[in-house]
């Protein structure tokens, strides 16, 4: 499988782990997955132009982008106003779908609430966070 230019969209303060066990599979000689990270670290600012800004930067440089789906993946944002969508993953899928990324939908939990901005974007869906799931769905994005 050739290396995908992927932006990660997740919940930092919940499931970070999740962007890390990807990357460590990447790494993994043993592991066919591989990817390349064009997301973001942490992006210390609590200006939201500069944010957004940073995250468009990285959305715009990536070919892919996979979305973790947590428990707060859909949560009101304190900041909604300003973000102009519920919360950053949000954000992060509007200007994945205004980039041409494909999307891929990781759902941690099958019961938790997807993303109001993945619905009618195209995404092939991976029903739990597993290797073998996450590959199954990647073959269905053309």
């Amino acid at each position: 499988m050739a290396k995908k230019k992927v932006f990660v969209s997740f919940d930092y303060e919940n499931d970070r782990q999740y962007k890390f066990l990807m990357q460590a599979w990447d790494a993994n000689p043993d592991f066919d997955f591989y990817f390349t990270d064009h997301s973001s670290q942490e992006i210390n600012s609590n200006n939201i132009a500069v944010v957004k800004a940073a995250l468009t930067r990285k959305i715009n440089s990536a070919t892919h982008t996979f979305v973790i789906i947590g428990k707060e993946a859909n949560k009101l944002h304190k900041e909604h106003k300003l973000i102009g969508f519920r919360n950053w993953i949000n954000f992060e899928i509007n200007r994945s779908k205004a980039n041409g990324n494909k999307i891929l939908a990781i759902k941690l939990d099958s019961r938790y609430e997807s993303p109001e901005e993945l619905m009618g974007a195209g995404a092939a869906w991976a029903m739990k966070f597993s290797r073998d799931s996450i590959l199954n769905a990647l073959k269905k994005l053309k």
